[in-house]
């Protein structure tokens, strides 16, 4: 073994100029992957948080049962405010959190008074919402970044510009209730946002307390909770820990 290691050695320095040829490319070679992987590593990295700083969270929290009818988002599944209560006091005994925005969440139709489509609404706390999805701010494309106020909606651009809707313009938003009870309320359009989900993207906001007036909800319950760890790198042991805190719930 050891006199082919030499042999191998005196190979090496008798043919330097091949021997450096060979060594660069092998260089060169795992350069590049590094690059590449680094690269992609990034774009995958902005490309998740372009989502979940912008409208999802780092985490979602749901009554049991509801993620598997989320896309018809049942009335029947929210969180009740018993539930809620626990569910702050776990979020704040968790470290590794850094903010917590409960939700409403709506299907409804959207009229200028001359058109009428599809819309998901999600009633908000402005402030709780900005501060756990920091890029939500940044999607306003016309209209104040001010929070958004009682009586006021924000609508995605691809259904402003279908229906010719700018910003000071009003509308209704009409929802059904758990009750089967339609409801109605008149909204001032505050802002326009771009939209993060491609042509789909049909996400309309407006405040809680005017998504519970909407839908004529006696108690303070929650659909979802969308959660902002402080290091993205801790999202599992939060995860870890908030779930066995809820366990009981």
């Amino acid at each position: 073994m050891m006199r082919l290691l030499n042999l191998a050695i005196r190979n090496l320095y008798r043919h330097r100029r091949r021997t450096a040829l060979t060594a660069l490319l092998v260089m060169t070679g795992v350069l590049a992957v590094l690059v590449f992987t680094s690269v992609t590593a990034a774009f995958k990295s902005a490309m998740v948080g372009s989502i979940t700083d912008s409208m999802l969270g780092h985490m979602q929290v749901h009554r049991k049962g509801s993620l598997a009818s989320i896309e018809n988002l049942p009335l029947h599944l929210q969180i009740q405010p018993q539930a809620m209560q626990k569910l702050d006091a776990a979020l704040e005994k968790t470290p590794e959190i850094a903010a917590w925005s409960p939700r409403v969440k709506l299907g409804g139709m959207y009229s200028n008074f001359q058109e009428t489509t599809s819309v998901r609404v999600n009633g908000i706390i402005p402030d709780r919402e900005m501060a756990t999805c920091t890029e939500l701010v940044n999607r306003i494309q016309e209209g104040s970044s001010a929070p958004l106020g009682r009586g006021q909606i924000w609508l995605p651009d691809l259904l402003a510009k279908g229906m010719k809707v700018g910003v000071g313009d009003t509308g209704v938003v009409v929802a059904t209730n758990l009750d089967g009870a339609v409801n109605g309320m008149t909204f001032e359009v505050a802002g326009i946002l771009e939209s993060v989900t491609g042509p789909g993207g049909r996400d309309a906001y407006i405040h809680l307390e005017d998504a519970r007036e909407l839908l004529r909800m006696e108690q303070q319950e929650v659909s979802e909770v969308a959660v902002r760890v402080e290091r993205f790198d801790r999202l599992e042991a939060a995860q870890d820990k908030l779930a066995a805190a809820l366990s009981g719930i």
